[in-house]
């Protein structure tokens, strides 16, 4: 499973957006187990933006980071003391833009099991794993349709124990789904059968 997902990754071309705005990039740890885990945190619920939804590591690019991934791996160490060197690069997925106007790059990354990761209790709550083989069933509770300009992205919403997978962090699941494990999986549409729930436009940006 994960070679494949290695080698479709270094063969995907995500989109990279040339905008005048803001920058951040996440890292998405997939956790090298005999069965392999997604790695996620969920914000601390006293935060301004963001308390207590479910995201992965990361946050806005600061001078000292060489670039994006630099970004990614400092953030993941601040947050949840993830070292750098523990990290292996599998690929980089589509830029993304949120809702607070900024351009979001997410890196996908493998590291070894049983790590001694600890949350920053400044910032979060929890650290959880997802198993890859419930994720890749698409277990959906709904789907979440978001207007944004002339499109409409279909973006799922996971109930996982107690965490709730949603808003930009399920857009990029969706992505690392497609494109990392080829899984019949859209943003652009929902799957039959399932409920959507449409949400108001957001006149500028998406989740």
């Amino acid at each position: 499973m994960l070679e494949k997902l290695r080698k479709r990754l270094q063969a995907h071309h995500p989109q990279c957006l040339s905008v005048g705005m803001p920058r951040a990039a996440v890292l998405l740890p997939i956790v090298a187990r005999e069965e392999p885990t997604l790695l996620l945190t969920r914000r601390a619920g006293h935060l301004a933006q963001h308390g207590g939804q479910v995201a992965f590591p990361g946050g806005k690019v600061e001078p000292e980071d060489a670039d994006l991934w630099a970004t990614a791996l400092r953030e993941a160490r601040e947050e949840i003391q993830l070292p750098p060197s523990r990290v292996e690069p599998l690929g980089r997925l589509s830029d993304v833009i949120s809702r607070h106007g900024l351009c979001v790059t997410p890196f996908v990354g493998l590291i070894p099991p049983n790590l001694p990761l600890q949350p920053d209790g400044n910032e979060l709550d929890a650290i959880f794993e997802v198993p890859l083989t419930w994720l890749l069933q698409d277990q959906r509770s709904h789907t979440d349709a978001i207007r944004h300009g002339e499109r409409v992205y279909y973006v799922p919403s996971y109930a996982y124990q107690d965490y709730v997978i949603w808003g930009l962090s399920a857009m990029m699941l969706v992505e690392l789904l497609a494109v990392g494990f080829a899984r019949p999986i859209s943003l652009d549409h929902a799957p039959p059968g399932r409920p959507v729930r449409h949400l108001t436009p957001r006149p500028t940006s998406l989740p």
